[in-house]
């Protein structure tokens, strides 16, 4: 039975364990000691949820409902969720610590973020990224997981993905950077674009129709979608991004996609469909996701993965999910 939709979650207002931690009414160094003192109070919860030779995951930002499904996940693989987290300012304006899966997980505001990577960095040895915060902080992330050469997996879409790639490649840090976690989705994506690198033209003057719904908090076009129109272009498709229909009214959702009511906080509903210049036969693709869960498994596989490409020493640094799938590393 699939889990319900996080949309229903409540972000209870805990008591901050350090109020100072949140809030810098220390010195510099007095940090230490209390950064100390926060994670000795989690310590215990952290460690009935994590094995102890497993590697620390950071997952930013917890607030939000995708990043909090996947600290969710990274509990349940038995790996070490850090108990912090970096959120966007209005976030943190509304809610100063979260739970997840009983750890209590602190939210630091934007200004307070290298200090507190720094402290992080020393307190988790090998701590690795996972990013969903919001398009717009895309770029400025990975530049500043760059500079602290923290490794990251960046399931965040949007944001400008040619600089994103050049940022990470001139950081030399490694990364899983793709619009699509979903591991079931992703195996379709590469379907199609093996299609496309086999039988170029293959629907020639074909006309394609692209309608993707997501839930209204989403407020970019889906990455996945950009990726499956690239391949539909290859096999001679005239069509651009511009053309993809966005539906983000519940209205349309529950009537037109046939979204469950219960999962329109939380769906990925695409279709593709194909017709022929004369209009005599028509091709559809459909896949269709209610709720997180996939997305978040498929979060915690690209850092378990992007783990042991560090430990090997890896020379590649930037890879995808369709790296992760060809490596066979899913649970």
């Amino acid at each position: 039975m699939q889990r319900a939709c996080l949309g229903s979650m409540q972000l209870s207002r805990i008591r901050p364990l350090c109020p100072q931690f949140i809030h810098m009414r220390h010195p510099a160094d007095a940090w230490g000691q209390n950064m100390q003192r926060f994670r000795r109070t989690a310590s215990h919860m952290v460690v009935q949820a994590a094995q102890r030779d497993s590697f620390p995951i950071m997952v930013n930002s917890c607030s939000g409902k995708m990043g909090h499904a996947t600290a969710e996940a990274v509990v349940r693989a038995g790996l070490e969720l850090v108990p912090i987290s970096f959120t966007g300012e209005s976030e943190g304006i509304a809610v100063e610590s979260i739970g997840v899966s009983g750890i209590p997980v602190e939210l630091i505001l934007p200004e307070k973020r290298q200090l507190v990577m720094e402290q992080v960095k020393m307190d988790y040895p090998g701590v690795l990224v996972i990013d969903y915060t919001l398009p717009s902080a895309v770029n400025e992330n990975a530049l500043f997981y760059g500079s602290n050469g923290v490794p990251f997996v960046m399931g965040t879409t949007g944001g400008d993905r040619q600089k994103l790639i050049a940022d990470v490649e001139a950081a030399g840090v490694h990364a899983v950077i793709a619009p699509q976690m979903g591991k079931q989705v992703v195996a379709f994506q590469a379907t199609m674009e093996l299609m496309a690198e086999q039988f170029p033209g293959a629907f020639a003057g074909y006309n394609l129709q692209v309608v993707e719904s997501h839930q209204r908090s989403k407020v970019d076009t889906s990455g996945t979608a950009k990726a499956i129109i690239g391949s539909f272009q290859k096999l001679g498709v005239d069509f651009n991004e511009s053309q993809i229909e966005k539906v983000r009214d519940k209205g349309r959702q529950l009537d037109m996609m046939g979204v469950p009511e219960a999962n329109l906080d939380g769906h990925a509903f695409h279709t593709y469909s194909l017709t022929s210049p004369e209009g005599s036969v028509f091709f559809s693709f459909t896949h269709n996701v209610c709720g997180r869960d996939i997305y978040a498994e498929g979060s915690v596989d690209a850092a378990l993965f992007l783990s042991q490409q560090i430990q090997a020493k890896s020379s590649k640094k930037i890879f995808n999910m369709i790296d992760v799938l060809r490596a066979g590393s899913m649970r």
